[in-house]
């Protein structure tokens, strides 16, 4: 069987392979975990009133679920990693009581957008 000796040697171009390479090393550099939730709800959670039901209505269905302390807990995050630049996260941990009413919450986030549902205080400025 006879081989076509210019396919066989075919070199990859300098500039596709630097390409190819700075792709490879941006595309690693980033990561995101869990998934987006709708951040405006979090001031409608009301601790002894709030339902498992009504969670479920307000931000779907939980990105992971878990026990503290014996009870159910539900949290929605969405975290994004780079390489380069700052990280982004936003995280809601529900808390449910034994007849699945919220008992507790604790929401974070990095975003100065979110910094009003998250605290109603202003953000001190650090000190030069």
């Amino acid at each position: 069987m006879t081989m076509n000796r210019s396919r066989a040697t075919r070199k990859i171009h300098p500039h596709f392979a630097i390409c190819m390479l700075v792709s490879a090393i941006l595309f690693a550099g980033c990561a995101t975990i869990g998934w987006e939730f709708p951040v405006a709800n979090v001031d409608q959670i009301q601790i002894g009133k709030t339902t498992r039901d009504d969670v479920q209505r307000l931000f779907g269905t939980p990105w992971r679920v878990g026990v503290e302390d014996g009870h159910p807990t539900w949290t929605y995050g969405h975290y994004k990693y780079k390489l380069f630049g700052q990280a982004k996260s936003r995280d809601l941990l529900v808390r449910f009581d034994a007849n699945n009413v919220v008992r507790s919450y604790t929401f974070n986030t990095t975003e100065k957008e979110d910094r009003s549902t998250a605290d109603p205080l202003p953000v001190p400025k650090p000190s030069p």
